[in-house]
């Protein structure tokens, strides 16, 4: 490559558009995040539920099961807190505009946020470290607010985004600027209460398949004792609780968003002009010229779906109901409305799922363990993740072209800087590299653990200590071989 061609390239990357590069970046990153906020949210619940069982009802598997997954917690937190914290700095370098006008009202549940990580910080060290440094119940009791933390943590990020659906609780001045916040208006905008409650039974959803998944196929593999029935009863009926939950939520999240985002709510049923008795489509998309093609169109029952009261008779607004400039693209449109479909669909796949492991437990009393249920439950957890993404690309590509409902355009807050490309190549590296880290150290405790097959002396959660051990066990070579932790029970 001569001078001028490299001079044509350089010129060429010069005039990139940092928008689309700054969207990406924050797309990718959140996309990531997200995966792990489930974990960190609902494994430290089902930990302790193991955690309870066990100490309730003297139940070694159970005491086993919680001791890991408190170490499997640890590694997700630990890379969660690594993701949260890029995405926390990306608004200040990608969206400078944004937060320069917007950072003191959008910044307020942000700061709840980190008291919230703080105490989950502290609470989970305390409770792995104290399993062989507190009783029993004493230990259970400090993983609750583990648990509190999380959920409370993930609603004050939940409530910012929100916000930025449902701006309030803010006075600006005559040029424009924010003079004055009501932090409670800000936290509970009135988007809030919907999407809060929607993520949040969405982290205990997609949690509880995921790692239901993993113990169904170790159960496919031919691993069915005890311990990895009990690991896959606990994950998958939390699951399986969190379902039908979820689906009335998000009818009445759906339903906010017809009464306060109608444009949004246009690109996710497809109506591109303003009527009544408009059909749900299944599938299909938007042409060049704004036409629906394709799909399945069920008659009516989206006006019936957006108010029940008034059935097919409801009028649904159009994207024609605002300027084009206001309202989703026909590719952004197209995306919302797939990501809808995906959503709902694998959601109502999963509801099904639920009431099938439902169904057969009032009757057997038991989890089902066939090889065609199984094999089901082995995908649910990537189906999860698949769902709660696409919810997201519904929420954050719905609301364009707008970062702050009506208020901020997503062009007016983004970086000037034409060198974004950069920095999404090189944390889209960081990313994978830190993914595929940690599925390997994860997969390396598993194998680890199944070596070991069970507690060995020095490890017994709630047992003496290893000097204890040493102190008052027999010799080696006194010790039966195959049997040296068959008679240590957890302390109840």
């Amino acid at each position: 490559m001569d001078l001028s061609q490299t001079s044509a390239v350089l010129t060429a990357l010069a005039a990139v558009d940092p928008v689309p590069w700054a969207r990406s970046q924050m797309a990718f990153t959140l996309g990531f995040h997200i995966i792990l906020v489930p974990l960190g949210v609902s494994w430290a619940a089902m930990a302790l539920i193991a955690n309870y069982r066990a100490v309730k009802h003297d139940d070694r598997d159970a005491l086993e099961l919680a001791q890991r997954w408190s170490k499997y917690m640890a590694v997700t937190f630990a890379v969660g807190a690594v993701t949260g914290t890029v995405l926390s700095f990306e608004f200040g370098l990608l969206w400078p505009r944004f937060m320069g006008q917007w950072g003191e009202a959008f910044g307020v549940p942000f700061a709840f946020e980190g008291l919230f990580f703080f105490v989950e910080a502290i609470f989970v060290a305390i409770y792995i470290f104290g399993w062989k440094r507190l009783r029993p119940w004493p230990h259970f009791w400090t993983g609750v607010p583990v648990v509190l933390a999380g959920a409370l943590g993930t609603i004050s990020v939940v409530a910012a985004n929100a916000w930025m659906n449902a701006p309030t609780g803010y006075t600006l001045d005559a040029q424009g600027d924010v003079v004055d916040v009501d932090p409670v208006r800000v936290i509970f905008n009135d988007s809030m209460p919907w999407q809060a409650a929607h993520m949040l039974v969405a982290a205990y959803l997609v949690g509880g398949f995921l790692v239901a998944s993993v113990y169904a196929v170790a159960m496919l593999r031919g691993r069915r004792d005890r311990y990895h029935r009990l690991g896959f009863t606990i994950a998958f009926t939390v699951a399986a609780i969190a379902a039908p939950v979820q689906m009335g939520v998000g009818d009445g999240l759906a339903r906010w968003v017809y009464d306060n985002q109608p444009v949004k709510f246009a690109a996710i049923e497809l109506v591109p002009t303003t009527s009544s008795d408009v059909p749900e489509t299944l599938l299909g998309h938007l042409d060049q010229d704004g036409q629906v093609q394709g799909g399945i169109a069920i008659p009516g029952l989206a006006s019936w779906l957006s108010d029940p009261s008034t059935g097919r008779s409801t009028v649904v607004q159009g994207l024609d109901s605002v300027p084009p400039d206001e309202r989703p693209s026909i590719r952004e449109t197209n995306i919302v409305h797939l990501a809808w479909d995906v959503m709902v669909g694998i959601g109502t796949l999963l509801l099904l799922l639920a009431v099938w492991y439902g169904v057969h437990w009032l009757v057997r009393r038991r989890a089902p363990t066939g090889r065609l249920f199984l094999g089901v439950a082995a995908c649910s957890g990537v189906l999860a993740i698949l769902a709660m993404e696409a919810g997201w690309i519904v929420t954050e590509v719905g609301r364009q072209p707008w970062i702050v409902y009506e208020v901020m355009r997503v062009e007016d807050a983004a970086t000037g800087n034409e060198g974004v490309w950069v920095t999404f190549l090189a944390v889209a590296g960081l990313y994978l590299a830190l993914g595929v880290t940690t599925v390997l150290v994860l997969r390396a405790m598993s194998r680890r653990f199944r070596r070991t097959a069970g507690f060995v002396d020095d490890d017994t959660p709630y047992g003496p200590t290893s000097d204890a051990v040493r102190r008052t066990t027999p010799a080696e070579d006194e010790r039966p071989g195959d049997e040296r932790h068959a008679d240590k029970e957890p302390v109840p």
